[in-house]
Protein backbone atom coordinates (compact mmCIF):
# COMPACT_ATOMS: atom_id res chain seq x y z
CA UNK A 1 0.00 0.00 0.00
CA UNK A 2 1.31 3.16 -0.83
CA UNK A 3 0.28 6.70 0.68
CA UNK A 4 -0.25 10.41 -0.68
CA UNK A 5 -1.16 13.75 0.68
CA UNK A 6 -3.04 15.84 -1.96
CA UNK A 7 -5.12 19.28 -1.60
CA UNK A 8 -7.47 20.66 -4.24
CA UNK A 9 -8.34 24.33 -4.95
CA UNK A 10 -10.38 24.92 -8.24
CA UNK A 11 -8.67 23.42 -10.94
CA UNK A 12 -5.32 22.88 -9.29
CA UNK A 13 -3.95 19.66 -7.43
CA UNK A 14 -1.14 19.75 -5.15
CA UNK A 15 0.54 16.00 -4.58
CA UNK A 16 3.03 14.95 -1.97
CA UNK A 17 4.07 11.32 -2.69
CA UNK A 18 7.21 9.44 -1.85
CA UNK A 19 8.94 13.15 -0.51
CA UNK A 20 7.57 14.73 -4.02
CA UNK A 21 5.67 17.47 -4.82
CA UNK A 22 3.90 17.57 -7.91
CA UNK A 23 1.05 19.58 -9.43
CA UNK A 24 -1.57 19.26 -12.41
CA UNK A 25 -4.67 20.80 -13.37
CA UNK A 26 -7.92 19.57 -12.84
CA UNK A 27 -10.55 18.85 -15.38
CA UNK A 28 -14.10 17.78 -14.37
CA UNK A 29 -15.96 15.84 -16.79
CA UNK A 30 -18.81 15.36 -14.71
CA UNK A 31 -19.59 14.53 -10.77
CA UNK A 32 -17.55 12.02 -10.48
CA UNK A 33 -15.04 11.64 -13.01
CA UNK A 34 -12.40 14.23 -13.42
CA UNK A 35 -9.06 14.52 -15.97
CA UNK A 36 -5.59 15.19 -14.07
CA UNK A 37 -2.85 16.32 -16.28
CA UNK A 38 0.54 17.26 -14.55
CA UNK A 39 1.49 20.88 -14.85
CA UNK A 40 5.43 20.40 -14.95
CA UNK A 41 5.93 16.67 -16.53
CA UNK A 42 9.22 15.61 -16.46
CA UNK A 43 9.11 12.84 -18.72
CA UNK A 44 6.94 11.70 -21.38
CA UNK A 45 4.93 9.08 -19.70
CA UNK A 46 4.21 12.22 -16.67
CA UNK A 47 2.78 14.40 -20.28
CA UNK A 48 -0.30 11.45 -20.49
CA UNK A 49 -3.23 12.71 -18.70
CA UNK A 50 -4.73 10.57 -16.05
CA UNK A 51 -8.56 10.01 -15.88
CA UNK A 52 -10.12 8.98 -12.30
CA UNK A 53 -13.46 8.33 -11.21
CA UNK A 54 -15.19 7.91 -8.12
CA UNK A 55 -17.08 4.71 -8.01
CA UNK A 56 -18.48 3.93 -4.59
CA UNK A 57 -18.76 6.68 -1.79
CA UNK A 58 -17.90 4.91 2.18
CA UNK A 59 -19.37 8.02 3.81
CA UNK A 60 -18.91 11.83 3.86
CA UNK A 61 -15.18 12.24 4.44
CA UNK A 62 -13.89 8.77 1.73
CA UNK A 63 -14.56 7.07 -1.51
CA UNK A 64 -13.06 4.44 -3.72
CA UNK A 65 -12.16 5.60 -7.24
CA UNK A 66 -10.37 4.00 -10.08
CA UNK A 67 -7.19 5.71 -12.51
CA UNK A 68 -5.90 4.84 -15.76
CA UNK A 69 -3.71 7.02 -17.96
CA UNK A 70 -6.32 8.45 -20.62
CA UNK A 71 -6.66 5.75 -23.62
CA UNK A 72 -5.21 3.02 -21.39
CA UNK A 73 -8.06 0.82 -19.85
CA UNK A 74 -6.40 -2.16 -19.39
CA UNK A 75 -4.25 -1.01 -16.70
CA UNK A 76 -7.02 0.67 -14.29
CA UNK A 77 -6.21 0.44 -10.72
CA UNK A 78 -8.48 0.94 -8.01
CA UNK A 79 -7.42 3.09 -4.64
CA UNK A 80 -8.98 4.35 -1.55
CA UNK A 81 -9.46 8.38 -0.73
CA UNK A 82 -9.99 9.98 3.09
CA UNK A 83 -10.49 13.23 3.58
CA UNK A 84 -8.46 14.33 6.90
CA UNK A 85 -9.52 18.28 7.27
Amino acid sequence: MQTATFSRKGNLEIERFQGQIDSANIRWVNDCECILTKINPTSNQDKRPIRMRIIQTQDSSSYIFEYALVGDNKNTQRGTIQKIK
